[in-house]
């Protein structure tokens, strides 16, 4: 693992929020950053910030996640997705998050990543794939 990759690493996502990352059943009036993707956009802010302290041939894959969704944000607005990296056991490592919109905090939470070999992994996930055919 890099030595660079310590806790206390942050780094913060800036994500417009437009109509494909918005839920449609309340209408167009009330459309609002739907939670698997404020939960992908999550996900993608750890891994950026993951990237850019792990060797090349490395990438992390999502392990766990703790999502407090608290605040409705529309669309046309925007959040920022803040992460902050907690922990790091060898190859396991964790993360806390805050999102706020310019009005409120809108989600927070705790989210475990792992850092793999890409080509083991996709070794491990053909293999895998040849089993179940």
């Amino acid at each position: 693992m890099s030595e660079t990759l310590k806790p206390g690493l942050t780094a913060t996502r800036h994500v417009e929020i437009d109509r494909e990352k918005t839920i449609s059943f309340m209408g167009d009036d009330c459309r609002v950053y739907s939670t698997p993707n404020l939960l992908y956009d999550i996900e993608m802010a750890c891994r950026d910030l993951l990237l850019e302290h792990i060797e090349s041939g490395k990438d992390s894959v999502g392990t766990r996640v703790e999502l407090d969704h608290v605040g409705a944000t529309l669309m046309g607005m925007w959040v920022d997705v803040t992460v902050t990296l907690t922990e790091v056991n060898g190859p396991a490592v964790t993360f806390e998050f805050t999102a706020r919109d310019s009005v409120e905090e809108v989600a927070r939470g705790k989210h475990n990543r792992f850092v793999v070999g890409v080509e083991k992994t996709a070794q491990r996930l053909k293999a895998k794939l040849a089993k179940a055919t």
